[in-house]
């Protein structure tokens, strides 16, 4: 049997809380996962996410990190989508992963429409480059909040999966 869900946790290894997602993900390949899951670190490589999205998956699950004001460690669940059409190709920063142009780059492609869900994490610590500031003074490692988020968010997307695979029309709505 092929591969029905894609969880994909993106992020960046050495710029703190942003290695959220790809911690989260390495935990969850090491567990015991449905045998028609695929589970992939895609780190900060935008285009092959993008190239994975044109793949007929009944449901991608993104883990990231996310700023939503909330204290940092709070796990959000959100729905994000393909947009209906693209405009363009936008451009991609190699030292980045912004999961918004990656979906835009996916529909320019063609990709189907997937149910979408997003698990995210409000960061303690996600490093910005800017005047005076450069991302090697960041440090590569998660803040304590975000950490202690990691297993939490493991055992979500566990139950997350198997829901969806019981019944696949629990994750075509709303948010659970």
């Amino acid at each position: 049997m092929s591969a029905r869900v894609l969880v994909a946790g993106i992020g960046n290894i050495f710029l703190g809380d942003d290695a959220f997602g790809v911690e989260v993900v390495r935990q969850l390949a090491h567990s015991a996962i449905p045998p028609d899951v695929k589970v992939g670190d895609f780190g900060i490589r935008s285009m092959d996410l993008a190239y994975a999205l044109l793949e007929p998956w009944e449901t991608v699950l993104l883990v990231d990190a996310v700023s939503r004001g909330g204290p940092p460690g709070t796990l959000y669940l959100l729905a994000p989508s393909l947009p209906d059409s693209a405009t363009g190709f936008p451009q991609f920063d190699g030292h980045t992963m912004d999961p918004f142009k990656v979906l835009q780059f996916a529909a320019a492609l063609g990709a189907p429409r997937h149910t979408m869900r997003l698990l995210g994490c409000e960061p303690e610590t996600i490093p910005v480059e800017s005047p005076g500031k450069s991302y090697l003074e960041m440090h590569d490692h998660l803040s304590e909040p975000v950490r202690r988020a990691v297993p939490q968010a493991v055992t979500r997307i566990k139950a997350l999966l198997n829901e969806f695979l019981a019944a696949p029309a629990l994750l075509t709505g709303g948010v659970a």
